[in-house]
């Protein structure tokens, strides 16, 4: 069975930075596409980004373009989104997803990191 641990949130102030980390264990997702989601207080959760294990240029939703970047290691089995710029309404709770190419949900979720930014 698969299970995705997101690790790597907390409090940070406006301007700052923090790296998350998404571990993957119970088999390698060659094939799948691992995407981050941001769930606000009160609000629905959101497309932050996505990258496939195989290859191809990420996607970003647009409130995220140019300051949050996915990447992975394959190798680690890991996927990371790297957040500079940090703003207050970047505060939520991210949660790290994973789908097979051939569908369009998401059937893989972590169990969430909160991510804190203080103004």
């Amino acid at each position: 069975q698969v299970r995705l641990v997101e690790s790597g949130g907390g409090l940070v102030q406006a301007g700052g930075s923090l790296r998350l980390s998404c571990a993957a264990s119970g088999r390698t997702l060659s094939n799948y596409v691992m995407a981050w989601f941001r769930q606000a207080p009160g609000k629905e959760r959101e497309f932050v980004a996505a990258i496939s294990w195989s290859g191809g240029s990420p996607n970003y939703g647009d409130s995220w373009k140019g300051r949050f970047t996915i990447s992975k290691d394959n190798t680690k089995n890991t996927v990371y989104l790297q957040m500079n710029s940090l703003k207050p309404e970047d505060t939520g709770l991210y949660y790290c997803a994973g789908r097979t190419p051939y569908v369009t949900n998401y059937d893989l979720w972590g169990q969430g990191t909160q991510v804190t930014v203080s103004s």
